[in-house]
């Protein structure tokens, strides 16, 4: 899947079969479920898993939370909108 056909996709009322816990966090968090992601999320034990965590704490304005899940991610906390942060995540999730 690519990411367009990705976005598109939270047009339907469940995520496509198949994805991982971290795409489906990206995929409910497009769909405006910030509590489902987070739980999505949480069951991805492993540095995409909190790449994730870590972009949806800084949605929530956790700063200092997303901090700690960055760190754990391996990944630096990014200046783009959150837009282009989700754009990019699941670019890079859908790639492997």
């Amino acid at each position: 899947m690519d990411p367009a056909a990705f976005r598109a996709s939270t047009a339907k009322a469940q995520p496509p079969a198949g994805l991982t816990e971290a795409l489906q966090a990206l995929w409910w968090d497009a769909k405006g479920d910030w509590t489902k992601a987070h739980e999505h999320a949480q069951a991805q034990d492993d540095k995409v898993g909190a790449w994730v965590h870590a972009y949806l704490h800084r949605k929530e304005g956790d700063l200092s939370n997303a901090g700690y899940w960055y760190r754990r991610a391996g990944k630096t906390r990014p200046d783009a909108p959150l837009d282009q942060e989700w754009d990019a995540i699941a670019a890079a999730l859908l790639k492997d």
